[in-house]
């Protein structure tokens, strides 16, 4: 027979779904949690089989907002916080053979393990869309690399034809991080390679000399829609490089994520974090067609030491479809050190025309990421605590109409929400849960609201009737 605590429990789903739209619910001496519930708040309604927006995923974040799978921050003396993997992502093997590929499918993000000098094959089956793969490799921290370690993600069609690939490597920053590449099939109107409708193969290959480590792999598929009628193939020769003035402002205090799915989100602005030696931190941006995107990361002073360390913080790009962009480094030896990312041109479909890889990969709009890696070396000679991170975003040009895509553009688009996001700084995770919980209560509008209170009603019955007997 059921408990109140239970009964608790149970109800706690819809109520967390009804207070994610505003709605104040509970059960008999039930104490919900509100919008802007602290993690203390959430950690208690756990434990009594409560709900609302901290409930126990907040109490093992720590961390204010919509539960579920954001990973908590370990603390500065603590292990270094891990990737932060998809939740939501599927367990696959990777096929030697092509014969033998698991199917890939539109929207869904999956998980595999890479061994070292690996090669396996996945199978994507395509319509007259452009498609994209993007492959997040995942090495052990504080593993050795060298120049030219990394890997290789191509598409291919059913006679081995190269649709397209992309190489992503550790190139002079010789320590493991996150590194990520895209593969992608593009229908065009001039070429006759890749171009018809069936099954294609992705195949990923690691490409190292020194790693002996099996890396984790977090892979997605995602479409394009073609566009109604064909527009300028080419971007244009002249276009503003200048960089612009830093944002006004100062800097607040928004923390970075950990891995691509909890990235923090970002407008124009000054942004302060703490890193660590050999931590990766992760945001993304919205940014709309005919925007330019201009990015620097500042290491702040210390007053541990003078000694310099080569690379000690990389700063990487990479666009909605998580293809590789840009990326910069810079050395550091106590005192403050700045680099900037190369100037980008602003988001057009045209980009994907040339054949420089940053112009390229700004060929749409919506999410942009970054990501920022300070060098496990900083911690011989300036100890393992974090070390101030300043990230100067900047945004020039206003929002054009996109370029007239033949269906919903998804993810290669910036909407309000998005734009909202950006401002309260909510985590990519934050947002799809907020967005899951928007689901619920809506799909069938009306009627989820009756359903919610019948539910409600008869579980408070139940309560009462067992109070009374």
């Amino acid at each position: 027979m059921m408990t109140q605590a239970g009964i608790g429990r149970r109800a706690g789903a819809l109520i967390a779904a009804a207070a994610a739209v505003g709605a104040v619910v509970a059960l008999p001496g039930q104490v919900v949690a509100l919008p802007g519930q602290t993690a203390a708040a959430g950690a208690a309604n756990a434990a009594e089989g409560r709900a609302g927006l901290g409930g126990a995923g907040n109490a093992v974040a720590g961390r204010e907002g919509l539960g579920g799978a954001v990973v908590g921050r370990a603390g500065a003396e603590g292990a270094l916080p891990p990737y932060t993997f998809d939740s939501a992502a599927q367990r696959v093997q990777g096929a030697a053979s092509s014969s033998d590929a698991v199917e890939l499918r539109t929207g869904q993000t999956y998980r595999d393990t890479l061994k070292r000098n690996g090669k396996v094959y996945y199978r994507v089956n395509l319509d007259q869309l452009n498609a994209y793969v993007s492959v997040v490799a995942v090495p052990k921290a504080g593993g050795k690399v060298e120049y030219g370690d990394g890997f290789k993600v191509s598409m291919q069609d059913g006679s081995g034809t190269e649709c397209g690939y992309q190489q992503a490597n550790f190139s002079s920053s010789e320590f493991t991080r996150p590194l990520a590449a895209y593969a992608r099939r593009e229908i065009k109107a001039d070429s006759s390679t890749c171009q018809r409708a069936g099954a294609y193969y992705v195949l990923v290959e690691r490409e190292s000399k020194t790693s002996t480590d099996d890396w984790e792999l977090e892979i997605r598929h995602a479409s394009e829609p073609v566009l109604k009628k064909a527009g300028p193939t080419e971007p244009p020769e002249v276009w503003a490089s200048g960089t612009p003035g830093p944002p006004a402002g100062g800097p607040q205090p928004r923390q970075g994520g950990s891995g691509v799915h909890d990235a923090t989100s970002l407008t124009q602005g000054e942004w302060r974090s703490d890193i660590r030696p050999g931590q990766t931190l992760f945001y993304r941006v919205p940014v709309d067609w005919g925007q330019q995107l201009f990015a620097t990361a500042e290491l702040g002073s210390s007053a541990a030491g003078d000694e310099y360390v080569g690379h000690a913080l990389v700063l990487s790009l990479e666009n909605p479809a998580l293809g590789h962009v840009d990326e910069n480094t810079v050395s550091y030896s106590g005192k403050p050190a700045t680099l900037a990312l190369d100037a980008l041109r602003p988001v057009a479909h045209e980009n994907r025309g040339s054949y420089d890889e940053a112009t390229n990969g700004m060929r749409f709009a919506g999410w942009y990421y970054l990501s920022a890696t300070l060098n496990p070396d900083m911690a011989k000679e300036y100890g393992g605590g974090t070390v101030p991170l300043t990230l100067r975003v900047s945004l020039r040009g206003n929002a054009k109409p996109g370029p007239g895509y033949d269906g919903d553009p998804g993810r290669f688009s910036v909407t309000a929400d998005d734009k909202e996001a950006a401002e309260k700084g909510v985590s990519g995770a934050q947002a799809a849960s907020g967005s899951d919980s928007m689901r619920v209560v809506a799909a069938a509008g009306i009627g989820s609201g009756t359903v919610l209170l019948l539910g409600l009603g008869g579980w408070t019955l139940v309560a009462r009737r067992r109070a009374a007997a």
